[in-house]
């Protein structure tokens, strides 16, 4: 339980109304509950503020609050997330290393490290302090894990890769596989070794089931404060910046580059051996299929700049209507 003027010092925010509002939780706008704060980010939602149930409102402007208790912060929705942290308490998992752990011998495991049932930590293996390591997790040879990660169960990290500090790596992710690498000769297509590794920075966070393949020769590697959403997958020898954002089903091809700060959403992609600059945004379903300048949106495929492609798509459709007309005068001719 907190006042509502505690809340409004955690979040840096102004309270309007009565500071002393007990509050006990956190809801959703559109389904409040009577005790508890919600918050008002996206204009969509205005319609709930008047009447939501929830005893206080976080927002970016007074006017928002429609006359109910609330917190006016520069950023509501990260406000938000301070409340929820504040009010959550994540389970926590069994401290220590469990006696069905398979550990070898030559592995350095340092202080506070938590390892799961059936886990295996293989030769040369280095585990900083206070990590976590769930269950059914195979961390291999040589492979370096820094310190405060949380790799969750059914990991598979493959040998001689590095984890930066503060990563979390949810279920079913896969990290140093091999590359899709082959050279064809006479109708065969020959492996070529995949003998490079891969390197995440600090504060990485990995989505479940998502693929992350080692280099071929070098290294692939992921800018450090870089987020996944479930199901990516980053090719061979892929190197990006920092802070870039992958939604759900992005995949990104051998040796493309890829600045700072990039966003891709859902289902988006690269082919090989592009460049994108920093602070470039790729809409659903968009594929780079060329190097490509930072700081613009882009969209369709091959991407283009967003004003463009829309243009293109108005195009299209008004084409599509003038041969619907054209087919109904055809039609109409023919029967005269």
């Amino acid at each position: 339980m907190a006042t509502l003027q505690e809340l409004a010092k955690l979040t840096a925010g102004q309270v309007v109304g009565n500071s002393d509002l007990e509050i006990t939780g956190f809801s959703e706008i559109q389904n409040g509950v009577n005790g508890t704060i919600t918050f008002l980010s996206n204009p969509q939602y205005l319609k709930y503020a008047a009447n939501t149930g929830a005893s206080a409102i976080i927002v970016a402007n007074e006017e928002s609050l429609s006359g109910s208790p609330g917190i006016i912060v520069k950023n509501s929705q990260l406000a938000f997330a301070k409340v929820m942290e504040f009010f959550y308490t994540p389970p926590t998992p069994r401290k220590g290393i469990h006696q069905t752990a398979i550990i070898s011998e030559s592995a350095l495991i340092a202080s506070e490290v938590s390892i799961g049932p059936y886990s295996i930590i293989e030769a040369d293996v280095s585990i900083g302090s206070n990590t976590i390591i769930g269950s059914n997790t195979i961390i291999g040879s040589g492979s370096i894990i820094g310190e405060s990660c949380n790799i969750h169960n059914s990991v598979n990290i493959y040998h001689n890769c590095t984890v930066g500090n503060t990563n979390t790596i949810f279920s079913g992710a896969v990290i140093g596989c091999d590359g899709f690498g082959y050279v064809e000769e006479g109708g065969i297509h020959n492996k070529i070794p995949q003998t490079g590794a891969v390197i995440t920075g600090n504060n990485v966070d990995i989505g479940a089931n998502c693929t992350i393949d080692r280099g071929t020769i070098g290294d692939t590697v992921i800018g450090a404060g870089s987020k996944f959403d479930n199901l990516v997958h980053i090719a061979h020898n892929v190197k990006t910046g920092k802070g870039c954002l992958f939604a759900a089903g992005v995949s990104i091809a051998g040796s493309v580059e890829l600045g700072d700060f990039c966003i891709f959403a859902g289902n988006s992609g690269a082919i090989p051996h592009v460049k994108i600059g920093d602070g470039a945004i790729f809409a659903i379903k968009s594929v780079a299929t060329k190097s490509l300048p930072g700081g613009k949106t882009y969209a369709g495929v091959p991407a283009r700049e967003i004003k463009e492609q829309h243009k293109r798509e108005a195009v299209m459709t008004e084409i599509a209507s003038i041969q619907k007309r054209l087919k109904t005068i055809e039609n109409a001719i023919s029967k005269s």
